[in-house]
């Protein structure tokens, strides 16, 4: 009878009640240098992927395949960024570590959704470039604008989709007011661990979800790059050769952090219980990620560093 008064009690104050979020530390003279820390790789973040967007859109000789999906890997990785960095820096200056339910809940949908179109991006991305050598001939006619503009239309549909799933199955649980969550940001396997109401229908769907948007991307995007490499060990010209490998290492760096991050972070949350640890994790694939595709997939190019110079001085010239 307790029991199941408490149940009521809880999803009576569910809509009015605000989630605690616990950050990396309490010590109070920490905080001033954890918030300067990610504000700065935010703004980074922010910029690097708006002018990379910005430079794709000018100029007509990057409105090709790959720089159409470099164009959305920054989108995403702006919105990825803001939809959880600027909350989080908010609770730091004020000393506050409260959330709002609602709040809770948006956060954590735009953030399973840009995670996830990261992860279809970056195998199209792979797809694209083991296109590019091993199809060279027909390349432009495979990959025409109507396929490129499909896969990430049907990206955003399917990401979409899992991300409102989660949120209906999320809706149904109970809280109790004031629930403290282990983490910098409504993370979904922390709020499933603090849930009053049985999950067990939620951890089925995430551990699915995570087979979705994350183990198959990830097996595609490593069967392209053996492809790729195998492509490559094939090569009479040995400049040829080592400038192609130099090129697909650094996107492979990209794609072994969010394996051991990103996916390790679900996949392993049943088990886990170092709170810290997993939040340590979290920044590399919610912050550092972000930041590094610009540098590794664009900024390093030389027709991307092109551009931007001329979009540099078009912009002087206006002022």
């Amino acid at each position: 009878m307790q029991q199941n008064h408490r149940y009521i009690k809880a999803e009576n104050h569910t809509q009015l009640s605000k989630f605690l979020l616990l950050s990396f530390s309490e010590d109070l003279e920490l905080q001033p240098l954890l918030s300067g820390l990610f504000l700065s790789m935010y703004l980074v973040t922010a910029l690097r992927n708006l002018l990379i967007v910005l430079a794709i859109i000018s100029d007509s000789h990057l409105h090709t395949p790959m720089y159409f999906f470099l164009s959305n890997l920054s989108f995403a990785d702006i919105c990825f960024s803001s939809t959880m960095v600027p909350k989080m820096l908010a609770n730091i200056q004020v000393h506050s570590r409260g959330i709002s339910y609602i709040e809770c809940i948006t956060n954590m949908y735009f953030m399973m959704m840009f995670s996830g179109l990261d992860n279809f991006l970056l195998t199209i991305l792979a797809y694209d470039w083991y296109m590019a050598i091993c199809h060279a001939l027909h390349y432009m006619v495979i990959m025409n604008p109507h396929l490129c503009v499909l896969f990430v239309l049907v990206s955003w549909f399917i990401i979409s989709w899992v991300a409102l799933v989660h949120i209906v199955l999320m809706i149904r649980l109970t809280f109790s007011t004031g629930t403290e969550i282990a983490h910098f940001i409504c993370d979904l396997a922390q709020l499933l661990k603090v849930a009053l109401s049985d999950t067990l229908i939620n951890y089925i769907f995430m551990y699915v979800a995570t087979a979705l948007v994350g183990v198959f991307p990830v097996t595609g995007i490593l069967f392209s790059y053996s492809r790729f490499i195998f492509s490559l060990m094939r090569m009479s010209f040995t400049a040829d050769k080592n400038k192609a490998f130099s090129t697909s290492g650094s996107p492979l760096s990209v794609v072994s952090l969010l394996c051991r991050t990103g996916l390790g972070v679900y996949l392993t949350s049943a088990v886990t219980h170092s709170s810290q640890r997993s939040s340590i994790t979290s920044v590399m694939y919610t912050v550092v990620t972000p930041m590094l595709n610009p540098f590794i997939y664009s900024l390093r190019n030389k027709d991307v560093k092109g551009s931007l110079g001329r979009l540099f001085s078009r912009a002087a010239s206006c002022l």
